[in-house]
């Protein structure tokens, strides 16, 4: 049995166009699960975190967080709360943000912070075992449950339920992908969580669809 080298970076012999995300990743407030991968036939993927999460200014401490054995492809993009201008203030100008030009002009207040330039709708998360199509985008705040497929160019502005497909823009809900038993049985297994070896034996029934046989596996 062979077992997958997650240290390296691209998971197939030369092709430099897909890569194992959380090997390539430096911010600390970017969390990437095991096998993972992005795939980029315009752009280097190991400019991911730079071509791909967008507005993840470090101020604002806001995360990224995708499980394991997920599937992101090309062109897919994440857009974190530094995207959202405010909708607080009379203006959406992002006058805070300019406080140094501004000068004394900008201090109205003790405890303006440059942060009041956007509205800060929280993380983003995705679950395990998600894929993510062709120039996906998602927007800050946003949670996709385990097993969901999110439709190519879909604009995600609202939370995924587990294995359920969205698309359009903004996604909407296509259809669920398993009976309400299976979805249940799914992630109560948390396959993805168990040793690898454990994973390679099961393969064939994780590919074939039989769930009664996966259940069994020891």
């Amino acid at each position: 049995m062979t077992i997958p080298d997650i240290d390296k970076i691209y998971p197939r012999t030369n092709d430099k166009q897909i890569v194992y995300l959380k090997n390539i990743i430096t911010d600390p407030n970017i969390q990437i699960g095991e096998y993972t991968i992005y795939n980029d036939f315009y752009n280097d993927p190991l400019e991911f975190q730079k071509n791909n999460i967008l507005y993840h200014y470090p101020i604002n401490k806001d995360k990224l967080i995708i499980g394991k054995f997920c599937s992101i492809a090309c062109g897919t993009k994440f857009l974190m709360n530094c995207a959202n201008h405010t909708l607080h203030s009379l203006s959406t100008y992002t006058f805070p943000l300019f406080s140094e030009e501004w000068g004394h002009k900008m201090n109205v207040r003790d405890s303006w912070d440059i942060r009041d330039s956007w509205d800060n709708r929280g993380d983003i998360t995705i679950g395990n075992d998600v894929w993510i199509g062709y120039e996906a985008v998602i927007l800050s705040g946003v949670t996709i449950g385990d097993g969901a497929i999110i439709g190519t160019r879909a604009v995600v502005t609202k939370d995924v339920p587990p294995y359920t497909i969205v698309g359009g823009s903004p996604a909407r809900v296509l259809k669920k992908r398993f009976s309400d038993d299976i979805v249940d049985k799914l992630l109560k297994m948390k396959w993805w969580n168990w040793p690898v070896e454990k994973i390679a034996r099961s393969l064939e029934y994780i590919q074939s669809g039989n769930i009664s046989q996966l259940e069994k596996i020891e």
